[in-house]
């Protein structure tokens, strides 16, 4: 016996007293000195003593005879004993009785030894009759009287309780059974005898010389003479644990299901397998991946054998921290051959391995760290579990108990392999996502701007924020296109859907945009044709079909620095914003045409001239469009950031993803802020043409005039025959009136309009033909040459690079 009397409901502690004197049964507490520290009134009546005689003294002094030696060695390690003894009475007489002891360590170590007082026998005719009912009963049960001691228990009672009913008989239930529910079992009792109704409880204990916690269903009976006067209760136990296990194993199978796979990170699913299994299932879990599968890549096939490389992926533990993980979390470990992880990656199942002394002297040869880990947490069983889905093995899972003494057993391992194969699945799945992930970005990136190009009209930054949900990389797309006569368009655009298909399809859009750009259509003409293409494609007419439900927002604006004109048109796109030098922010009102796919709808545009300096931001409905908050406050939002004044356009697009969207945006995001400039009369020449063949070399010489005072020298050659070129045909072939214009920019620009709005074409002249040869001549000359229709003509434009570059 060792520790000291502790204050309980059983000691003689302030609140208690009364009651532990006040019960019929004889009761007795013991220090670990042996020294009596309570004494009820039952134990003077059984004894003789009183409290004040026996308190403070040695409990040896009330034995008749010594304890037996193999008595005292049967209490070592005892939470409960049972046996007879011999005792002095206050006058000197032995007696012999039962005793029951019980081990408590509630507030501390002693001994609560209790001993029914005497009781008259039941008659022959009443026990036979008890016992034969109770025989034939299919539950443990017992009867109790008004006092709620014990009067008779069935075999199957004492089986539960390892007593038998002889040293039961005259106990209560919180005498015989040391926990907290046998109080609620001893009140349910009371309950019964007062309100004569059935009284049912579910009671979890933990039962001497049982191993694990036992779950009872009980049933309190009242039972009442003729008259109707109660005369005990009858108690009925069914033990219910494995009822109860298989529930709580169902429950954990649900909440797995329910909370493991939330999202399509990899990671975070290996962690919600551990934080789901602790504490219900084990003390410590962690889960271990092949690197192969890091970044999607299928791992090898079958099982790998030998000494294995894992990567650390979670962990959880009952205790705060995770003390007990000796690889760090994301590092690569070796797991020897012989270790329970690489064993059960080679039998490709799941192992259960019991901690033995002999199995931590083993692992102190080959994993010595380990091996002090699990002495110092006190690891006594393991269990193992590979995570494979779709036929591949993935890694393992690595269940412990340190804290719960139970081990591990066959329907554990059952338990363990269902969570883990979910778990497995979901893993699998977000590394295939992460895979298609890769690939779309790859893709998404191959197909947008890798850089800008260089052009005088618009300073211009961008910025692309891919999706991060399970639906992948969207088709969001931007563009900067360089246009004859200095003019720049800007395109922003976003394909509906996401994954691979989509960054394809945005790819095809936007290669036919810049097709279409190159022939110089005005905006709303070149959604015309680009809606056209979509609809070709739904149909699987020239391109590689599309889903049905797949079509295409795009906005189409074309900046020309000369006339500080800026043409827009939209297809089911948000309006741009609008920035002007004053710090002023107008979101335009273009007009709304339909999304790209829906066909015959028209298409309009709006023009307005842009104060020098100003700011267009094209952005796609990402940008302002987020869950949890309406549009109009990432309007809102959007305004408050573009008001605050920035010199630096890098810093504009920052602030603008920074404040209207978080680190993970469930939509892709493209945006595009311009700041626009002008070219200045210094930089532009424009001159009326007579249509007049003799007027042509006039036309020469004020050209050549205009290069020497730019300092053009050296242009004036290739100039001279370009001039000639274009004017003499646009007075041959087209109508008046006929202009002639010069741009110096960044290369030279030579534009002719006439009022015709037939265009030339290149041709090869042959041996004979006395025309043909002057477009050819200029398209060698120059860097290029082209055609653009406008309301009333067309222009022929071509144009050569400054000399020295």
């Amino acid at each position: 016996m060792t520790g000291s009397a502790s204050a309980s409901d059983d000691g003689p502690s302030a609140g208690s007293q009364e009651r532990f004197d006040g019960a019929a049964t004889a009761r007795v507490v013991v220090d670990d000195l042996g020294i009596v520290t309570a004494w009820n009134e039952g134990a003077r009546r059984l004894l003789g003593y009183r409290a004040s005689e026996v308190v403070g003294r040695k409990a040896a002094a009330l034995v008749a005879d010594a304890v037996p030696a193999h008595v005292v060695d049967s209490l070592a390690g005892l939470r409960r004993w049972s046996g007879t003894a011999t005792l002095l009475h206050r006058d000197g007489q032995r007696l012999t009785v039962g005793l029951l002891a019980h081990h408590r360590t509630i507030d501390g170590d002693d001994w609560l030894l209790v001993s029914p007082v005497a009781r008259p026998a039941p008659t022959p005719e009443d026990d036979a009759f008890v016992r034969r009912s109770f025989a034939q009963a299919p539950y443990a049960m017992a009867l109790y009287d008004t006092g709620l001691r014990l009067l008779w228990a069935n075999a199957d009672m004492e089986r539960v309780m390892g007593l038998s009913e002889q040293e039961m008989r005259g106990l209560r239930v919180t005498e015989i059974v040391l926990d907290p529910e046998s109080e609620r079992a001893e009140q349910g009792m009371r309950t019964a005898l007062e309100t004569g109704c059935l009284q049912e409880l579910g009671a979890a204990l933990h039962l001497a010389g049982h191993e694990r916690e036992s779950v009872w269903s009980v049933s309190l009976v009242p039972v009442r003479d003729s008259d109707g006067r109660p005369e005990g209760v009858l108690l009925s136990a069914h033990d219910v644990t494995e009822q109860h296990l298989a529930r709580q194993r169902l429950v954990l199978v649900n909440d797995a299901s329910l909370r493991i796979g939330s999202t399509l990170d990899l990671p975070r699913t290996a962690q919600e397998l551990a934080d789901v299994a602790v504490p219900r299932f084990a003390d410590f879990v962690t889960v271990d991946l092949l690197p192969a599968i890091e970044g999607g890549e299928d791992p090898p096939q079958g099982s790998p054998h030998g000494p294995v490389m894992l990567r650390r992926v979670a962990c959880q533990s009952v205790l705060e921290g995770c003390p007990e993980a000796v690889v760090p979390f994301g590092t690569v470990a070796p797991y020897p051959e012989g270790s329970t992880a690489a064993e059960c990656l080679a039998a490709g199942r799941p192992l259960i391995e019991h901690i033995t002394p002999d199995a931590l002297e083993d692992l102190d040869r080959t994993a010595p760290d380990r091996a002090e880990r699990m002495r110092r947490f006190g690891f006594h069983s393991v269990l193992a579990v590979p995570m494979r889905a779709r036929g591949l093995t993935l890694g393992v899972a690595t269940f412990s108990r340190h804290r719960r003494p139970q081990r591990f057993q066959q329907d554990d391992l059952l338990l363990g392999q269902e969570i883990t194969a979910r778990a497995a699945v979901c893993i699998d799945n977000a590394r295939r996502y992460t895979r298609e992930r890769d690939t779309s970005l790859t893709l998404q990136s191959s197909l947008l701007p890798q850089r800008l190009p260089e052009q005088a009209a618009l300073e211009v930054a961008s910025r692309y924020r891919p999706a991060s949900t399970r639906a992948g990389v969207g088709g969001d797309w931007f563009d900067v296109i360089p246009l004859s006569g200095a003019r720049v368009a800007l395109v922003v655009g976003d394909v509906v859907g996401h994954g691979i298909q989509a960054s394809a399809t945005m790819g095809r859009l936007r290669t036919a945009v810049r097709t279409l750009a190159d022939v110089d259509l005005p905006p709303d003409e070149l959604l015309t044709h680009l809606d056209d293409l979509v609809n070709h494609a739904v149909g699987g007419d020239t391109m590689a079909p599309l889903d049905g439900d797949v079509g295409a927002t795009c906005l189409y604006a074309v900046y020309d620095p000369v006339s500080r004109r800026c043409t827009i048109a939209r297809a089911g796109h948000p309006g741009p914003a609008l920035v002007a030098p004053d710090g002023t922010v107008e979101f335009l009102e273009v007009p709304a045409g339909p999304p790209l796919g829906l066909g015959g709808l028209p298409f309009e545009s709006t023009e307005l001239e842009l104060a020098e300096g100003s700011l267009l931001v094209l952005y796609t409905d990402g940008l302002v469009e987020v869950r949890g908050r309406d549009i109009d406050e990432g309007i809102a939002a959007m305004r408050e950031v573009l008001e605050r004044p920035a010199q630096d356009l890098e810093a504009v697009c920052d602030a603008l993803l920074g404040t209207l969207i978080a680190d993970r945006p469930s939509d892709d995001v493209a945006l595009l802020v311009a700041r626009t400039r002008a070219l200045d009369a210094s930089h532009v020449a424009t001159w009326p043409v007579p249509p007049d063949p003799a007027a042509v070399a006039d036309v020469r010489k004020t050209a050549c005039r205009q290069l020497s005072e730019w300092g053009l020298d050296d242009a004036v050659f290739v100039t001279e025959l370009v001039v000639s070129e274009l004017v003499t045909n646009a007075i041959r072939y087209g109508r008046p009136p006929i202009e002639l214009r010069l741009i110096y920019d960044r290369t030279l620009i030579c534009e002719v309009s006439d009022g015709s709005s037939t265009a030339p074409h290149l041709r090869r002249a042959h041996t004979f033909d006395e025309g043909g040869r002057g477009l050819l001549l200029v398209a060698q000359l120059t860097q290029g040459w082209g055609s653009r229709q406008m309301t009333n003509g067309k222009t022929i434009w071509a144009e050569q690079s400054l000399p020295g570059e």
